[in-house]
């Protein structure tokens, strides 16, 4: 029986460690008959080496989603590896320290600048460096957390966030046309090495699983995994512009 991602050739951001979502998400997505490619930022070797660890060991490109030079070459890069691109995952956020867990009041101009542009604009970024690669019915998935509330300790971060979510919203309407959906999916608290970086994540995470509907385990990848490689299958060809919720249900509910 082919699996759900057969053939589909994917591109990952966002793989830091093998705790990464975007790991997790690349593993599922081989085992369901997927090509995949990684990108990587920053220690590049560190990233080679948790590629390995994949059912199929996958290249890694470099890519700083700040530095133009790296997006414009990203589609003849990507080339090198696959001949076209069915889906991209953007797993990708940085937000200087002064903008989570500090005083929301005290965060310098600059430093929610990074937060916003790495955050929110390098979705639309990546967007535009994979279209050459994209066709119709292809899909375009990017990581979030829900940010229609304001949460404990996440402060700037949860502002980028926000613009995250528009993002998604305008990147949907204008590439609609092409046949290219555009989606986010928003998990609960997971135990990554971006959550390491929150000061206080124990306060987003506390007790999560207690107000959940179905439970939340937040040292289980892999409910968020399936969801965004069901997401990049074909099986939700009329969604576009929507945020996917996979955190135990806690969105829904009025605590």
């Amino acid at each position: 029986m082919p699996g759900l991602l057969e053939g589909k050739r994917l591109l990952i951001t966002g793989v830091i460690t093998d705790a990464s979502l975007a790991f997790h998400a690349a593993k599922i997505a081989q085992q369901e008959g997927a090509k995949v490619v990684l990108t990587g930022f920053g220690r590049l070797s560190l990233v080679e080496r948790i590629a390995k660890r994949l059912p199929e060991p996958a290249p890694v490109l470099e890519l700083d989603v700040t530095n133009q030079e790296h997006l414009d070459s990203l589609a003849d890069r990507v080339r090198e590896h696959v001949d076209g691109l069915d889906g991209v995952l953007h797993s990708i956020g940085f937000a200087p320290q002064s903008c989570l867990g500090a005083p929301f009041l005290d965060a310098p101009g600059e430093d929610v600048k990074v937060a916003v542009d790495v955050s929110a604009f390098s979705f639309k970024a990546l967007a535009v460096a994979t279209l050459p690669l994209l066709s119709p019915g292809s899909s375009i998935v990017g990581m979030d957390f829900d940010a229609r509330v304001a949460w404990p300790v996440y402060n700037w971060m949860g502002v980028a966030k926000a613009a995250l979510e528009s993002v998604n919203r305008y990147l949907a309407r204008d590439l609609g046309p092409k046949g290219i959906r555009v989606n986010l999916v928003s998990a609960g608290p997971m135990k990554t090495m971006a959550a390491k970086s929150i000061p206080g994540f124990s306060e987003l995470e506390e007790g999560w699983g207690d107000r959940a509907p179905l439970g939340w385990d937040s040292s289980d990848p892999d409910p968020t995994a399936k969801s965004v490689c069901a997401v990049l299958s074909d099986w939700l060809p009329a969604t576009t512009g929507s945020m996917i919720m996979v955190d135990g249900g806690v969105h829904a509910l009025g605590i």
